[in-house]
């Protein structure tokens, strides 16, 4: 990218209430807690956003003090290949290098997926979440959602075969894929696979938790099983191959879009198949990911269907089609 005037960035941090509340098996919350990193350079700004996640030992503290750590390398020009070095994979990076992204589209006046070597962007069909509650009140959910070709269902660990059948029951005619967030046992996990099964849900999120899903390679996988919280960048990717299916593809686990690429390169050459994921965020963080959709087996960008409200320019749904973003927004 051609230096032609000075850098400056910018950090905010920014709140949007959830619609309801957002429950998973690890507990809920009520809003997205989201970082923003902008990059201006004479008259192109550009944006990207990260959301941290105590999961994997971020906090809007840690987050911004690692962008902080690097403000002015940003602004003498770094580019995206040099960052990769810089940051390690997660939400710090991804913020930075979707801002790198957005910035680079708008000098060259060109599309980010023309940069990305993409003839164009089309419409794609988004997973929406079904949080975990009590089968009676997630299929309570589930019929109020039966207009959605592809519905996520959260998952607990105990009780889940009830969840699974309730789910299905409600919503027929729906695509189902479950995530369990690291809930199962090994104890529990064949039983769960064939609830699944019965349900004819086709992928399995996260069964067990990550280093601890040895288990996973004893079984059969009688519905394929997708790595989340077992897999962040390319590294320890072929050690997953005989105990994953399919792996799902996080901006703020792989560090951004420019490493998110690379996985996904390095996913299809072992066989996996690909899941684009995201955080509760806004359009913001989705709009990078949908350059990821065109090698996805599924696509799960439902991040603003779950916000009271999303951000100025956010992206068009209509039902759970979901439409490429517009320069006003990002790339």
């Amino acid at each position: 990218m051609p230096h032609t005037s000075a850098r400056r960035l910018t950090l905010s941090v920014e709140r949007y209430p959830i619609a309801g509340a957002f429950v998973i098996a690890r507990g809920a919350k009520t809003e997205a807690v989201v970082v923003v990193a902008t990059i201006s350079q004479g008259e192109a700004t550009g944006r990207g956003e990260c959301v941290p996640y105590a999961r994997y030992g971020e906090s809007v503290l840690s987050v911004t003090a690692q962008i902080e750590s690097l403000r002015g390398t940003i602004e003498e020009g770094i580019d995206r290949q040099a960052l990769q070095a810089l940051l390690p994979p997660g939400a710090a990076r991804n913020a930075v290098d979707c801002a790198l992204w957005d910035l680079e589209a708008k000098i060259a006046g060109v599309p980010a997926f023309t940069l990305a070597g993409l003839d164009r962007l089309s419409p794609v069909t988004t997973a929406f979440t079904i949080s975990v509650a009590t089968p009676e009140t997630m299929a309570e959910a589930a019929r109020a959602a039966t207009h959605r070709p592809l519905l996520k269902i959260k998952l607990a660990g105990d009780g889940d075969p009830a969840r699974i059948a309730a789910v299905h029951a409600a919503a027929p005619d729906s695509t189902l894929i479950v995530d369990a967030n690291e809930a199962w046992t090994e104890a529990n996990l064949e039983r769960n696979l064939e609830a699944c099964a019965k349900a004819d849900v086709r992928l399995v999120e996260q069964p067990l938790p990550a280093r601890n899903d040895a288990a996973l390679e004893r079984i059969s996988h009688i519905v394929p099983v997708c790595a989340d919280e077992s897999i962040h960048d390319r590294h320890g990717l072929e050690a997953l191959r005989a105990r994953y299916d399919a792996i799902n593809i996080k901006l703020d686990k792989t560090g951004g879009l420019t490493e998110a690429f690379a996985l996904a390169d390095a996913a299809e050459a072992l066989g996996f198949s690909q899941m684009i994921g995201c955080m509760v965020s806004t359009s913001l963080a989705m709009a990078p990911a949908m350059l990821l959709a065109p090698g996805a087996r599924f696509v799960d960008l439902d991040g603003p269907l779950l916000l009271a409200q999303d951000r100025p320019h956010g992206l068009k749904y209509e039902g759970s089609i979901l439409y490429p973003p517009t320069a006003e927004l990002w790339g």
